[in-house]
């Protein structure tokens, strides 16, 4: 397994790390708890050492099964264990909040949930626009100063406010979405974390299961599934990235006798800038095409011929916009 460096960190984690998402079914049509911690449990086996998560990611219910299976694992001193702050949730409706008494409120609760005493990387997880970055990267250095985590992170911010945070508090890390079909911080994020010796942890590697290789044209996703709501699985968008997948599925095959899947996860970790490519899973089995993501690179003209099915296959793209929580009114 590769691995990178993190700035602050004596343990050097792997390059592909388990996101954690799913597992905590909010979105994703509810969740096994049984089958997640065995998929956090075999990622630990198959030497993924870093596990993002977040409390927002089934209202705890993400962070507290990656505590139960670290703990049973017995391997936590191994492992580089990342979550965040920085959203409420009143009435189980998400709504940005970075104020000093959230993110003192919400590191107790994280440290509980994952049974840890320290939290390796700790992120921002949405800039606030009600909050000064200032005081946001003010309180999470004082969180650094009291031991409560080692390194400081962002998740989604721009070079601008990753500038006014870098003033107040050392950052190590920034988690921004990246895959094939979603590209947006190579102008400005990706430059800006490689010139200021930032690690950057990209997630949405497979774009919410698009470039795993099992979407069809008539997939139904259950109950409140993100993805009934994705612009990229509705009509007729899904048709087009359908067809990309497909393409650069024969690709695959035909150049390097693997799959889309081990195309996309090895295309992010060979962009300039990345540090690690998380990776969602829900149960053990997702996870065993890690094994042949490792070990080669693409070519240019691999890289050249994956950039032409994607401007020529997806005519109407668009970004992960979708995603970001409203700002508290």
């Amino acid at each position: 397994m590769e691995t990178v460096h993190i700035p602050g960190l004596e343990q050097a984690p792997s390059r592909i790390g388990l996101g954690t998402w799913a597992i905590g079914g909010w979105l994703w049509g509810g969740t096994d708890e049984e089958a997640s911690v065995r998929t956090v449990r075999a990622a630990i086996d198959r030497g993924i050492t870093l596990i993002d998560t977040a409390p927002i990611y089934g209202f705890g219910e993400s962070e507290s099964l990656v505590g139960r299976a670290v703990a049973e694992s017995g391997r936590r001193d191994n492992l580089v264990i990342a979550t965040k702050a920085g959203i409420d949730w009143p009435e189980e409706s998400p709504r940005r909040n970075a104020t000093r008494e959230r993110l003192e409120y919400e590191i107790d609760q994280s440290l509980r949930r994952l049974q840890v005493d320290v939290i390796d990387v700790h992120q921002v997880h949405w800039p606030d626009p009600l909050v000064p970055v200032e005081e946001t990267a003010q309180a999470m250095k004082a969180l650094q100063e009291k031991g409560k985590i080692r390194t400081i992170g962002v998740s989604n911010f721009s070079p601008e406010q990753m500038d006014r945070f870098r003033a107040e508090a050392p950052l190590a890390v920034c988690q921004p979405p990246y895959n094939l079909f979603e590209r947006g911080i190579e102008e400005d994020v990706l430059p800006y974390c490689r010139d200021n010796g930032i690690t950057t942890l990209t997630y949405g590697a497979l774009c919410r299961g698009m470039l795993s290789g099992r979407m069809h044209r008539d997939r139904e996703f259950p109950g409140d599934d993100l993805r009934n709501f994705d612009p990229k699985f509705q009509q007729p968008r899904y048709d087009q990235y359908i067809d990309a997948v497909r393409a650069l599925d024969a690709l695959a095959e035909k150049r390097f006798h693997k799959r889309v899947i081990h195309l996309a996860l090895r295309w992010v970790l060979d962009q300039p800038g990345v540090g690690v490519a998380l990776w969602g899973a829900r149960r053990p089995e997702q996870l065993d095409p890690a094994a042949e993501v490792m070990g080669w690179a693409l070519d240019t003209d691999t890289l050249r011929e994956m950039d032409r099915i994607v401007s020529e296959t997806v005519t109407d793209p668009v970004g992960p916009e979708f995603m970001a929580p409203p700002a508290r009114e």
